[in-house]
Formats: structure tokens, sequence, C-alpha cells
């Protein structure tokens, strides 16, 4: 019995896109090699995401955009505090990718998870705020409400960040969901398994499928469908080098998506407002004062 024991083979994870609230393989069947940032060593295949996959992504997000955005505030809040809670419990599993992913210590590894989760917890409280914060009753000179309220841009394609596998991607992607958009997630080409197994927490929280979909591979392959999609409405470049950020800019220009290219950012400061506000839209009504 001990022979067989000791002949045991290690069982490999398989990573896979997050699509639609599904696991997909990438259609075209391609995997590359992940590697630790340190000593080069293999890590896990990840799936290679083709253009089919972007256009298929985008086409899930839409999908899910009336039922999300239709949603309340309250209950937005609600859904993303479960997945914190959620994440909580996985802490050592995104520890370790953390840490292999990014070369740090396990400590400082775990600095970064931790911060991480409180920053979703943080997205999660404002969903039901930002409304007051952006918009309200604006004075004019007339017989006249005027109301201004923010709603959410829409679909929202996220290339995440190279250099935080984990820490940036949630400072990114939590603001456009918790203000009711869609998202569609580009991870870090070099470092995608936390990305990947974000999707797997998505998928067991109450974050209906389609809301958040998660693609690996070749930033730049992936991302040029996006940019150039009609049916996306916004567009983050934060994971982009500076020539394709500019080759997106001018492809985005075709459907006057909303388009965010943030200067170099350190993660573990304060994040403010402005990526919460950056995928709403305002709303203003102007109605008549009754005699």
């Amino acid at each position: 019995m001990s022979d067989v024991r000791d002949a045991r083979l290690s069982v490999f994870k398989t990573y896979k896109l997050y699509v639609g609230g599904k696991f997909p393989r990438s259609e075209s069947g391609r995997v590359y090699e992940v590697t630790d940032s340190k000593g080069g060593a293999w890590l896990a295949n990840a799936p290679q995401a083709s253009r089919k996959d972007a256009r298929d992504a985008v086409v899930a997000a839409r999908k899910a955009v009336s039922g999300w955005s239709g949603a309340t505030a309250y209950n937005r809040g609600q859904v993303l505090y479960r997945v914190a809670e959620m994440l909580e419990g996985r802490r050592e599993q995104f520890v370790r990718e953390v840490a292999e992913a990014e070369g740090l210590s396990k400590t400082k590894a775990g600095a970064a998870v931790d911060a991480a989760v409180d920053r979703w917890v943080w997205y999660a409280g404002w969903t039901d705020k930002i409304a007051q914060v952006v918009g309200g009753a604006n004075q004019v000179a007339g017989p006249y409400f005027n109301l201004s309220t923010p709603e959410p841009t829409g679909v929202v394609a996220v290339l995440a960040p190279q250099d935080s596998s984990f820490l940036g991607l949630v400072s990114v992607l939590a603001p456009v969901i918790a203000t009711g958009n869609t998202a569609v997630v580009v991870a870090s080409e070099r470092s995608p398994l936390p990305a990947l197994s974000l999707g797997e927490v998505l998928a067991t929280s109450d974050v209906p499928g389609g809301v958040v979909n998660i693609l690996s591979g070749r930033t730049s392959e992936i991302a040029a469908p996006l940019g150039a999609h009609q049916d996306v409405n916004g567009l983050d470049l934060t994971g982009a080098d500076a020539d394709l950020a500019a080759e997106l800019e001018r492809s985005a220009a075709d459907n006057l998506k909303r388009v965010r290219r943030p200067a170099p950012e350190d993660w573990g400061t304060d994040p403010g407002l402005s990526r919460l506000t950056a995928w709403l839209e305002t709303k203003t009504v102007w109605h008549p004062i009754g005699a």
C-alpha cells in the first residue's frame, strides 16, 4: 500500500476562461505556459483566448446588462459583499497564487490579498452611496425641478494591470460592476492565474452569469477586437502599453467609447472615487413645478 501512495501523481489544476457564468476552454483550443516570476518554474497552462472568445464574452456581458443595472444599488452591494466573504474563505489559495505570480514572500502576498479583499468590500459599500455624491437636485433659475441621476455606461472592457495580478485586478474590476456595468476582463498576460481563480469565486457567488467575464492570453490579441467592438461602451486601458493604448484609442473612436487611460498607479494607496465615476453617465431631467 505504501508503494501505491509513493507512486501517486499530483493532480494539476486546469484553468479555464470564465464567460457567461460558465468555464469554456478557448475556442481555438490553445494554451500557454505560465511560470513563476522568480525562477521561471512552470505553474500551469492557461487558456489562450481568441478573437471569437472576446466576441462571445461581449455577447454574454450585453445580455447581463439589463438585469444587473436594473437591480437596486443596495442589492448589488449585498452581492459584492458576498464575493468578499468567499475571497476571504479562499485566502490561502490566492496568497499562494499571488506569491508565485509576483515573486513576493508569503507575508507580502498575504498583505496584498488582504488589501484586495478590503478594497472589494470598500467598493461594495459605495454601491448605494455614489448616486448621492454625483447626482441630486440642481439649482435653476425658473419654475422647474432639475434632477441629475447617474446611470451605468454599459459593457466595459477592462485590461487588467500587468504587474499587480490580484490587488490591481480588483481595483479596476470592482468599481466597474459596483456601478451597474458589466465587464469583459483581460487578465494579466504574464500572471493570469489569480484572475482565473477569481472567476471560480464569482461563479459560486450571487453575481449573475455574464456580469463579469474573464479572458486570459495575449493582451494585444484579445484587446484588438474589444477596442473595435460596436457593442462595447467603455474601455479601461490600465494593462495596455503605450503603443497598444494608442491603437485601441483609435479603434474606440469609431463608436465613441468612453476610454480611461490612467497614469501608472500605486495600488496600495487610497483609490478615491475616480474609477467609480469613470463608468457612469449622467441623466438630467427637467420637470415643471406645478401651480
